[in-house]
């Protein structure tokens, strides 16, 4: 077998980079087609974590991340992921089957509450990490960093998050 050469590795580099912004842009597809809870759960390896802090919750594993999704769709009745700025490391050393990912999201949505639905804005930063599984990436963990999540005719100025949803307060271990 001949050695890889520096073109190749390159080529394979953006390869990688531009399968895992098609892995994202499934994930917010899946998501705005009213959650497609097993859609979302077959871009995770079986062991990820999806989190989304006090605001959203937190799922581990696959499964529980299919089950966190289920009626998702009901609570969110429109969704419109609309994630940019992408920063996309795909690992220098080793066998290159790991990348870390970083996200800007912003999203107009419907929320559906006790008081019927709700115009909402919601922006974040994702941070995520993917793992190679044979020829394709799949995401093994996401965290939600929400910066405001906020009503529509209010804004986040005077109202930055909806009641109950404000992030939780870091925990002694976390700093």
């Amino acid at each position: 077998m001949e050695p890889i050469t520096d073109l190749e590795a390159r080529l394979r580099r953006l390869e990688d980079i531009e399968a895992i912004k098609q892995l994202k842009a499934r994930y917010c597809a899946y998501c705005d087609d009213g959650y497609d809870a097993d859609g979302i759960a077959s871009l995770f390896t079986e062991d990820a974590v999806w989190d989304g802090g006090r605001t959203f919750g937190r799922a581990e594993g696959r499964e529980a991340i299919r089950a966190h999704f289920v009626g998702a769709g009901d609570r969110v009745t429109i969704a419109r992921h609309q994630v940019m700025n992408p920063i996309i490391e795909v690992e220098p050393d080793g066998d290159g089957d790991r990348a870390t990912g970083h996200w800007l999201l912003f999203q107009p949505c419907t929320n559906a509450g006790r008081d019927g639905e709700q115009a909402v804005w919601l922006a974040a930063t994702y941070a995520d990490t993917y793992r190679r599984d044979g020829d394709s990436w799949l995401i093994s963990s996401t965290e939600i960093d929400v910066a405001f999540f906020t009503p529509f005719d209010t804004g986040w100025l005077d109202q930055r998050f909806l009641p109950g949803r404000e992030p939780r307060p870091p925990t002694e271990d976390e700093g």
